[in-house]
């Protein structure tokens, strides 16, 4: 087995890229810019987690996207604290980029796709669900010769158990990029920034400092 990872540099794919690694090594990360102004720094936490893997990694920009993204999440002068989780829907997102994987997972010879999808943001996102992954299975089946399968290791668990599940598994959490904005630092206002922070408490991890650059790697304790 073999996989393509989608990797956007947060909590949940950095901690299903590692919870899949020996059953399924990857074979190449990828990280999508659509014209979110987190971009920058989710192409930034992506390729320190991908060197941390040893895994290629590659860009795809989708500027046509940006035609489509809330201002939200495009417009730096946006507030973010004034989100929710319906200003933020991106028009089939997770399937434009399971598309995109699914075409590198054939030339490649992968027979998987990972992905970071969790039960909390499948409450309100139908493309996070069990559902979604059994629906794009069935449709990759016909759109690809191999039909690799989409795997989400933290499909069914909220997010301070994902938390858990990396420290066990010791992913670096303290390079992720889970914030809609675009730094330097978490804005802790916005609807992911909220979600990361309970799931830190309620994992009795407080301390924790995600979006650390490699070069302060040493400062996390």
């Amino acid at each position: 087995m073999a996989s393509v990872l989608l990797l956007s540099g947060g909590l949940d794919s950095t901690v299903a890229a590692w919870a899949s690694r020996e059953d399924a090594p990857p074979r190449l990360a990828l990280t999508f810019d659509y014209g979110q102004r987190a971009a920058p720094r989710e192409i930034e936490a992506a390729l320190a987690i991908a060197a941390e893997l040893n895994v290629d990694h590659r860009l795809v920009k989708l500027p046509w996207m940006r035609r489509l993204t809330p201002g939200h999440l495009t417009n730096a002068s946006s507030d973010l604290s004034a989100t929710d989780d319906d200003s933020v829907w991106v028009p089939a997102r997770n399937a434009v980029f399971v598309s995109i994987a699914a075409a590198h997972a054939e030339a490649l010879d992968c027979d998987t796709i990972v992905c970071g999808f969790n039960a909390e943001e499948a409450a309100t996102f139908p493309d996070n669900s069990p559902e979604f992954v059994r629906r794009i299975d069935a449709v990759l089946e016909l759109a690809t010769r191999n039909a690799p399968r989409l795997v989400s290791p933290t499909l069914d668990l909220t997010k301070p158990e994902i938390v858990k599940l990396g420290l066990q598994l010791k992913a670096p959490l303290h390079l992720v990029w889970s914030c809609y904005g675009s730094g330097p630092e978490h804005c802790w206002s916005c609807p992911s920034c909220r979600r990361l922070r309970e799931a830190l408490q309620k994992a009795d991890q407080p301390g924790l400092r995600p979006g650390l650059k490699q070069a302060d790697n040493g400062s996390n304790g």
